[in-house]
């Protein structure tokens, strides 16, 4: 680390010089880029996730065999007809005639078909107090919410005839409308008020409008260049509307975060009186390494959802690591070009009182950014190590305690919206009238001859035994299509909207009620799907697929950071603080949500339930993103090191140093997030205070006193790498930033300068 020679090296190096060098090259390749992969995507379309494809097991054959036998199921609706008292019964004249104005209302809109009445189908309670009118909407599924209306005001018109009977719609279309209606601007909004959010907080990190506007213009641009990338890779593996939110959601925290580390470096460097050459310079040979480092974990993370079989997963997966890709390489090419051409400029748009020219530390020196509140912090974590992660450490754990009884569900209509509309409470009204009766169980029979003698009668015993093993009190419907060899057998299971109880249910079917009867019949397929089907398919899946990803993911990391820092305990103890952060991150998760602790600070209620897809997905989103941080500050530890710092110096001198620009990140992160948090929907709820709550934890508690403290406890140990690891590749840079400041120093091309 004293004298001789060395070499300014590594790729960030290299290309934040060469983009220097070819200023108006590195934007306008930037900009073709970005053009070239919008216009390709859209040429190109995008093939999105078919039904069939998004889960395996028996909800993936059952979808598969409607898709191969090109039977389009129709939105089903239903119209629940109920006395308001105990005073009236279906076989009332009243009664009678209410369904029979249903029947008649909704035939009259057009754009119903296969009407059927109560009185025929037996879809009465056993009260006798409650009916269903059932029927399916004309056309596509996919498109009924656009078409329901006029079967919704039919039916409205009935109810005002009718005081003494409640006369309800719900069904696939009109709960799609209602949905649209209710909730259809929610993503958008969050989407669109995330980039003003980030901007104002840039605003206020730099004081100057240019640098602020900076890193939003390369996220939005990374993720303009994704979309259209999504659109040329989905013909190999689809995408999905979910991934784009994701993608969305990852890029402008990830594309924000990069370019905020290497401009607040490259500033750092100014003001300490280098010039705009040598500054970029460092702030490549540091920061832009430290974003490629970064950068190329949070994609091995994100990688990991590649490994769940879940093509949902693999779409958000696929589609995140993209656009992490995309702002990384961006970062370090585009970036030193514009910054190259704009600078002194940079500082443009200056905002009084909020320009860090007025808020410079004197303590120090003119470029000296050190925090004062991190710098009192580290002086009490580094003065008493040992007590400093014990409580961090105990208060962490205390936290994560509640993720031991974590449960995971597909939430039900009524814990994924509450009782804040109308068709919530018509949901709840129907169950408890029919159980299961709004999420039946669907087996789809396939034969080779559906009216054989043999295949008929294994469907009439189905349909008896279904009722009779306890699984379904009825009644269960049979739909034949006759032309392609298929029926569809609709079960209400016993248990409704609770899962658990419905979840038994579904096994007696498919143990004990399928195998004694259609089971029975050769060259019978009976795969059973429907929205309890697929959670429980769902949890099965995901199970199998957490270790592997879990695995994965892990051990990547750690390789990826014992090879860019040359220190075993340093990869062993981001990956423990990691792990630590994730924990604390799923406490919270189950305190708020399940146990509905302090569930109204945040704007939600208890629901019992974490949705089945958020624990495995945090894990890798937050993984990766804590990655950020982490290799942001310990390179900027390890960096003191090398110029002759003692460890502990050296710790103080990173952290504080890093504080600014990892509260600037983590603000940023929290806020984007947050908004996700005050969507109407319980599942983007929980999505967003997790990711929030993960990432204020990790640049507080992780970042700023456990990480400072434990490496304060190593000592000299933080740098140990055993000998029979020392032929592994060398990834670290390990030149100091006044390597790129003497005189003797040429470009960045690999000729050697004194250190």
């Amino acid at each position: 680390m004293g004298n001789g020679d060395t070499r300014v090296r590594g790729l960030a190096a290299r290309a934040g010089g060469w983009s220097a060098r070819h200023r108006w090259a590195a934007v306008g390749i930037w900009v073709l880029f970005v053009v070239l992969a919008m216009g390709l995507g859209s040429a190109a379309g995008r093939v999105d996730v078919k039904d069939s494809d998004q889960l395996k097991g028996e909800t993936h054959t059952a979808a598969k065999i409607v898709e191969d036998a090109g039977i389009d199921e129709p939105a089903g609706e239903t119209v629940l007809i109920q006395a308001k008292d105990g005073g009236l019964k279906a076989t009332d004249a009243e009664f009678r005639s209410a369904v029979s104005a249903v029947v008649k209302a909704v035939e009259g809109t057009g754009e119903v078909t296969d009407v059927t009445s109560p009185y025929d189908t037996r879809t009465i309670s056993k009260d006798g107090r409650s009916a269903l009118v059932q029927f399916d909407m004309r056309g596509e599924a996919d498109t009924a919410g656009e078409r329901v209306e006029p079967v919704l005001k039919a039916v409205e018109d009935v109810q005002k005839d009718h005081g003494s009977l409640r006369i309800e719609e719900i069904g696939g279309a009109s709960m799609m409308k209602t949905f649209d209606d209710a909730f259809g601007d929610d993503f958008q909004k969050a989407e669109y008020s995330a980039v003003p959010v980030a901007l104002g907080i840039l605003l206020i990190a730099f004081g100057a409008l240019v640098a602020a506007l900076l890193p939003v213009l390369l996220a939005v641009t990374a993720i303009m260049a994704t979309m259209g990338l999504m659109g040329i890779v989905s013909h190999v593996m689809p995408m999905s509307d979910t991934a784009n939110s994701v993608m969305l959601l990852v890029g402008l925290a990830v594309g924000v975060d990069y370019c905020l580390f290497y401009l607040r470096r490259e500033r750092e460097e100014r003001e300490a009186g280098r010039d705009a050459q040598t500054a970029l310079k460092v702030a490549a040979a540091t920061s832009g390494r430290a974003i490629i480092v970064s950068g190329v974990t949070v994609c091995v993370a994100m990688a990991g959802m590649l490994f769940t079989g879940l093509a949902e997963f693999e779409a958000m997966g696929l589609a995140s690591l993209m656009v992490v890709a995309v702002a990384m390489v961006g970062s370090v090419t585009v970036l030193p070009a514009l910054l190259s051409l704009l600078g002194e400029r940079v500082e443009k748009g200056k905002i009084p009182f909020l320009h860090p020219q007025s808020r410079r530390s004197r303590g120090r020196g003119r470029g000296n950014r050190e925090s004062r509140f991190w710098t009192a912090v580290l002086k009490g974590v580094l003065a008493r190590p040992v007590i400093s992660v014990a409580v961090a450490a105990g208060a962490l754990l205390a936290i994560a305690a509640p993720a031991l009884g974590m449960k995971t569900e597909q939430l039900t209509l009524d814990k994924e919206f509450g009782d804040s509309l109308p068709i919530v409470q018509t949901y709840n009204r129907l169950n408890e009238a029919f159980p299961g009766g709004s999420e039946p169980a669907e087996v789809v029979v396939r034969a080779d001859d559906i009216n054989a003698p043999e295949v008929k009668s294994a469907l009439a015993d189905f349909r008896e035994r279904a009722i009779s093993s306890g699984a379904s009190r009825g009644p269960v419907e049979i739909k034949l299509h006759d032309e392609q060899n298929i029926a569809f057998v609709y079960v209400p299971l016993v248990g409704g909207s609770d899962l658990d109880k419905a979840g038994a249910s579904l096994d007696k079917l498919r143990d004990d009620v399928r195998p004694a009867t259609l089971g029975k019949v050769d060259g019978v397929e009976a795969p059973i799907t429907g929205q309890v089907a697929g959670s429980k398919d769902f949890n099965d899946q995901l199970a199998g697929a957490v270790v592997p990803v879990f695995a994965f993911v892990v051990v990547f990391a750690f390789g990826l950071m014992l090879l860019s820092f040359r220190s075993l305990t340093i990869a062993v103890t981001s990956i423990v603080l990691n792990l630590l952060s994730v924990g604390a991150a799923y406490g919270i998760l189950v305190a708020v949500f399940q146990h509905g602790w302090g569930a109204s600070l945040v704007g939600a209620e208890g629901v019992g339930a974490i949705i089945t897809w958020l624990p495995l997905f945090l894990f890798v989103i937050l993984f990766g993103l804590s990655m950020d941080y982490h290799v942001f500050v310990v390179s900027r530890i390890r960096e003191a090191r090398l110029r002759g710092r003692t460890t502990k110096d050296a710790i103080q001198h990173g952290v504080v140093t890093t504080a600014g620009v990892v509260t600037s990140a983590a603000v940023i992160m929290v806020a984007v997030f947050a908004i996700f948090g005050t969507l109407s929907m319980q599942s983007m709820k929980q999505m967003g205070v997790g990711l929030a709550a993960a990432v204020l934890i990790d640049a507080t508690i992780i970042r700023g006193v456990l990480l400072p403290a434990v490496m304060a406890l190593l000592g000299e140990r933080n740098w140990y790498l055993p000998k029979w690891l020392n032929r592994l590749p060398d990834l670290t840079h390990d030149e100091a930033p006044e390597a790129v400041t003497r005189k003797a120093a040429r470009d960045d091309e690999g000729e050697r300068v004194p250190v």
